[in-house]
């Protein structure tokens, strides 16, 4: 009898354990809704307000950049450089050109930075009239961002993390090797490996990162417009060309993919089919507007970064989806 109930208990336990993994692989390929920078046109960008902002209104991701500093500790900045549209001295005077570069810059230096508001003579200003500005706001680490999410309980949120390279402009960034390091260093000691995501443009930072932590997820990072296109030259996609592809899914695959993220201009319905064939998820950005938003779910995308993640949940609310849970906000 003791025999029969042990095994009892052996084949319940097993049981359970599937049906949490079942759970979590259900809950991992879930729509992502993913607040781009925070919630961008409703705070300001890639700064801590912003980021408690868009986990108030509920997001499954926070995306966001990171540069180093000079001491090699991961800051969050969309910019290799700081950028006069959004960035104001010690001295409260915004910035007439793009300053130094980050990874030229001690903490110390950045930290002295204002990042809580907008230039209002920019056409940035234009661009996000809702952005409610706040004053003071400074330039966060990597570090400060996973630490805001603990303090906010937001167990469930993950992190797309840009690693922001230029290879046109090596000068402003750090090798490769070293930028992935210092990053995937940074996760792995706040413990959230689980939860993170590195995604780029500069397709040899993924390498980089491929052969450094082969177990982080990644996301390719692509556009192909007139003014922009990373995969044409092999100067940005390590390499590799376009023209030597079917196309950007198998260009993606080809490279060791798995998450493709284009710019959602441009994305066909036949272009999600063939990620599909590749073994592709796909995730667009950064999808502002609500028909765009409804259009590319109804075309299976895997989840949209935005700017307006409030704009994004009325879309799946509408639409019966589950939404992401909420934290307590500013």
């Amino acid at each position: 009898m003791t025999r029969t109930l042990n095994n009892r208990a052996i084949l319940a336990l097993r049981s359970l354990a599937l049906l949490l993994c079942l759970a979590c692989a259900s809950a991992a390929q879930a729509f992502d809704l993913q607040g781009h920078r925070g919630a961008r046109a409703l705070a300001p960008e890639n700064t801590l307000t912003g980021f408690e902002r868009a986990l108030a209104i509920g997001v499954s991701t926070l995306e966001l950049d990171v540069v180093l500093s000079a001491e090699g500790v991961p800051v969050v900045s969309h910019d290799t450089t700081p950028n006069p549209d959004i960035t104001r001295d010690a001295e409260g005077r915004w910035l007439q050109t793009r300053g130094p570069a980050f990874h030229t810059l001690t903490l110390a230096q950045i930290a002295a930075y204002d990042v809580g508001r907008i230039n209002p003579a920019s056409r940035y200003a234009r661009d996000y009239p809702l952005q409610q500005a706040v004053d003071g706001e400074r330039i966060p680490t990597l570090a400060a961002v996973f630490e805001l999410t603990r303090r906010v309980q937001a167990r469930h949120v993950r992190f797309n993390i840009e690693l922001k390279r230029n290879p046109e402009r090596p000068q402003e960034s750090p090798e490769p090797e070293a930028f992935v390091r210092a990053v995937v260093g940074v996760i792995q000691a706040n413990g959230m490996a689980a939860r993170s995501t590195l995604q780029s443009f500069d397709w040899s930072v993924l390498k980089a990162a491929q052969r450094l932590a082969p177990n982080m997820a990644l996301s390719f990072l692509t556009v192909q417009r007139p003014r922009f296109n990373n995969l044409d030259s092999g100067v940005w996609s390590a390499g590799a060309r376009l023209a030597d592809f079917q196309d950007a899914p198998a260009m993606v695959a080809a490279a060791g993919g798995r998450v493709w993220s284009p710019n959602h201009l441009d994305l066909s319905q036949r272009a999600i089919e063939r990620a599909r064939e590749e073994g592709l998820r796909v995730i667009p950005w950064t999808v502002n507007e609500i028909p765009d938003m409804a259009r590319l779910i109804d075309w299976g995308v895997d989840g949209l970064i935005t700017d307006y993640p409030d704009r994004l949940r009325e879309v799946m609310q509408r639409r019966g989806m589950a939404l992401p849970p909420t934290a307590p906000g500013p």
